[in-house]
């Protein structure tokens, strides 16, 4: 699925939070949003499967498309919003395990209950997705007992079991050690190899570098800079070029 936006503005409490944002992106690309805090970067992210509604511009994700400001019916506009994240996963930055369910028990509650999988079939496909990501054995250990960079395992498990075709990160590798920040981005690029299409909100430039394909960079909700992972070596503005020497 590719994505398409053009002329996305967003605004909260008289506090202009995206300006103006155009740009597409090819299915099974990489996109990296970077930027510093406050950039506009999770805000986007949050757009891209309308868990924030943005104020006016239009949406293309695949064939859902979207007009706003909105003038769906509530009904009709939940309905469609609620089609587009089955199509649309999301891996948080805190994570959001259920903590008082075990690692295949978060797995398995949204495919049984959304999607009518059945319970075995959820369970083999659980399992497949522990083993390819090495927490085999882990599925019946509670969250707290895991530590950040294997929850964070965990979160990205628990989003592939809806079989999404576009998966977005907000800060994967936020308060993970160096080692673990190496494992998230080979997690990225081998589902890169599947031709999921990915979006990525950070801040790290090495991490943006493992991961990249295409990268927008972002200043105070508009758009910098924009291309593919060369641009890391050519940066054409300014203010870029600064960024990527932090």
């Amino acid at each position: 699925m590719g994505i398409e936006l053009t002329g996305v503005a967003k605004s909260w409490q008289e506090h202009t939070i995206l300006q103006q944002v155009t740009f597409r992106s090819e299915p099974g690309e990489t996109l990296v949003l970077l930027g510093p805090s406050g950039a506009g970067k999770s805000s986007l992210l949050r757009l891209l499967n309308l868990l924030d509604v943005p104020d006016q511009g239009t949406l293309r994700i695949g064939d859902s498309a979207f007009s706003f400001p909105n003038t769906l019916s509530a009904a009709e506009f939940a309905r469609q919003s609620q089609a587009l994240r089955r199509k649309v996963g999301m891996v948080f930055q805190q994570y959001h395990l259920w903590p008082h369910l075990t690692v295949m028990e978060n797995l398995i509650e949204a495919p049984t209950k959304v999607l009518g999988m059945s319970r075995a079939d959820a369970i083999d496909k659980g399992r497949y997705l522990l083993a390819q990501l090495r927490l085999a054995d882990k599925q019946d250990v509670w969250p707290a007992r895991l530590s950040g960079g294997q929850q964070q395992r965990v979160a990205i498990a628990r989003a592939l079991m809806m079989d999404p075709q576009i998966l977005l990160f907000d800060e994967p590798t936020a308060a993970l050690d160096p080692e673990i920040t190496k494992e998230v981005a080979e997690i990225i690029r081998t589902l890169a190899g599947t031709g999921i299409t990915q979006v990525v909100v950070t801040h790290e430039v090495d991490f943006a570098r493992r991961i990249a394909s295409q990268v927008i960079y972002l200043e105070r909700g508009q758009i910098v800079e924009m291309g593919g992972r060369e641009i890391f070596d050519a940066p054409q503005t300014e203010r870029f070029a600064q960024f990527l020497k932090h």
